[in-house]
């Protein structure tokens, strides 16, 4: 099984809508997913990941399956340094990091700030409906592994968030969010490819070939969005907290 992961073009969350570089992204993006052999495609509700879908399934020809815990990973906390909530995974690493039960697949739920924002459930709220999606396609999350009950090398391709996708990530790499949140750049329409592997009969683990794949904007001559990330230099003019 191969699970194509992709962000979102370049947004307008005032809108949730795309910008005009966006919708650049979103037409180039077509070009290289809507010929893939796809079995099926997933979409997240909000505006800006259908804008994205929206040219790859009128150029294939198809439609995509609207998953409502596909939307962006949005339960909000109390930052330490915040007096007004913010989207869970949105610390400044100085400070998360002085909790290493963060770093723990099975304690960073822990953290008595994630308690108070219910983000614990509703991590398994999402990664219990993405499990029962896996399961019928043939692979059944048993413990940290899947039961492999209909091997197969179906493409499917979900078109939804950087929160979102990272949250399934670690689902399927056994390990803390945070890591990945803090870890990893998903530029906008960027492409995640995770292929499954059955090393022995019957059991699968999941392994990402690449991750944050822009090479359709490059092909394209058009410079990733910046949207993915933050200052490299403080005081540089461009998002710092």
């Amino acid at each position: 099984m191969k699970l194509l992961l992709i962000r979102h073009g370049d947004p307008d969350y005032v809108h949730d809508d795309l910008t005009e570089v966006g919708r650049r992204e979103a037409a180039l993006l077509a070009g290289r997913i809507a010929p893939m052999d796809m079995a099926q495609y997933y979409v997240s509700p909000l505006g800006r990941a259908k804008a994205t879908a929206a040219p790859t399934l009128a150029k294939a020809g198809r439609t995509a399956v609207e998953c409502e815990w596909l939307q962006e990973f949005s339960p909000r906390i109390m930052r330490p340094d915040k007096d007004f909530p913010k989207i869970a995974w949105d610390w400044l690493p100085q400070d998360w990091l002085r909790d290493e039960r963060f770093l723990l697949p099975e304690r960073w739920k822990e953290n008595e700030i994630f308690q108070a924002g219910g983000v614990g459930a509703e991590y398994e709220r999402v990664t219990a409906a993405f499990d029962a999606l896996l399961a019928e396609h043939g692979y059944a999350r048993e413990g940290r592994f899947y039961r492999v009950e209909r091997a197969n090398a179906d493409m499917l391709a979900f078109f939804c968030h950087f929160g979102v996708g990272c949250v399934l990530m670690s689902h399927l790499m056994n390990c803390s969010p945070m890591i990945l949140w803090h870890g990893l750049v998903m530029a906008p329409s960027s492409v995640t490819l995770i292929n499954s592997e059955e090393r022995r009969p019957g059991i699968a683990s999941f392994r990402a070939a690449q991750v944050g794949d822009v090479s359709h904007l490059y092909a394209a001559g058009e410079e990733p969005s910046f949207a993915a990330r933050f200052c490299e230099v403080n005081g540089n003019g461009d998002r710092e907290d």
